[in-house]
């Protein structure tokens, strides 16, 4: 039986995500079911009265070439491992993917491996770069200028000058802000912001540590310079920095002798070709030919 979870539902859920999500930071699945999760978005499939499948599918607006577009990521797709390999995920996965159809044009996921869901129509659509920073590769500058207490509408203004520049993009709003800084400070991360000399925001980057490295997971900047005061900040918490941007977004200039590497991050499924056609005037196939036409790069950097 499927059916969305009901509140009582919620400890069960969060126990399996524990199970099956053991790289995740703990605290980050005890923040997300704090203050995050919604009952209504999380679908399960039950058999004898146990969950044997479940998922979350999280609505967002999404901008794509001058529209918004109404869309949902799919996450926290977990099977405890006595009930895999016996189709529960498959039938949960077309029960959601039917109501998708029905609801919003695109449909987005983040994958760790995609081949799982190419047969539910789902097609690698964005990319993303990972450059591995030390002292050497960074042109060492002094910190005036960066504060590690940004106001959520500053924050809100940098990334709305930064965002223009691609496509694809969440539409974040205030309220987004306000809950990135709790989930930041919740994973005992740090968010750092560069301001210019008219103490006008240029950038910011949000790092979480990792032993003896960082891992800056989202960096945004107006210029070079914010990018390098960005990320001698980082380089002052750790000797490693693992810098992850999207893949347009072409750092070998800068940063010439850092290791990197690409790697697929999220994958989409178009649900309706003929009101793409409709929206956009353009016949495409799938959510590859759909992003296709995208008139700048994308970044969808999201995880939920």
């Amino acid at each position: 039986m499927i059916i969305k979870a009901t509140q009582e539902m919620t400890s069960e859920i969060r126990r399996i995500w524990k199970e099956c999500f053991p790289e995740e930071d703990p605290r980050y699945i005890e923040y997300y079911f704090k203050m995050r999760y919604k009952p209504e978005n999380c679908y399960v499939n039950i058999v004898n009265g146990r969950i044997v499948s479940t998922l979350i599918r999280t609505p967002h607006a999404v901008m794509f070439n001058g529209r918004v577009l109404q869309a949902s990521m799919i996450i926290g797709v977990a099977t405890p491992a006595q009930y895999r390999r016996q189709g529960y995920m498959h039938e949960l996965m077309e029960v959601v993917l039917d109501a998708c159809e029905h609801t919003e044009l695109i449909t987005l996921i983040q994958a760790e491996d995609p081949s799982l869901y190419e047969e539910f129509g789902f097609k690698k659509i964005y990319r993303r770069s990972e450059y591995a920073i030390e002292r050497k590769d960074v042109k060492r500058i002094t910190n005036f200028g960066c504060a590690y207490e940004p106001t959520p509408i500053d924050l809100l203004k940098v990334y709305s000058a930064f965002i223009r520049r691609f496509n694809g993009f969440y539409a974040r709003d205030l309220e987004y802000f306000i809950n990135y800084k709790k989930e930041i400070i919740a994973q005992e991360g740090k968010i750092v912001a560069y301001y210019n000399g008219k103490d006008q925001i240029r950038g910011y980057a949000v790092m979480y540590p990792q032993g003896n490295e960082l891992t800056v997971e989202e960096i945004v900047y107006l210029d070079s310079m914010s990018l390098v005061k960005l990320c001698n900040a980082a380089l002052q918490e750790k000797k490693l920095v693992h810098l992850h941007v999207s893949a347009a977004e072409d750092l070998g200039k800068i940063f010439p002798n850092a290791p990197k590497r690409t790697y697929d991050s999220t994958m989409a499924r178009l649900n309706d070709r003929d009101l793409f056609a409709r929206v956009f005037n353009a016949r495409v196939m799938d959510a590859e030919d759909a992003f296709a036409i995208s008139a700048k790069p994308l970044n969808l950097n999201e995880f939920e």
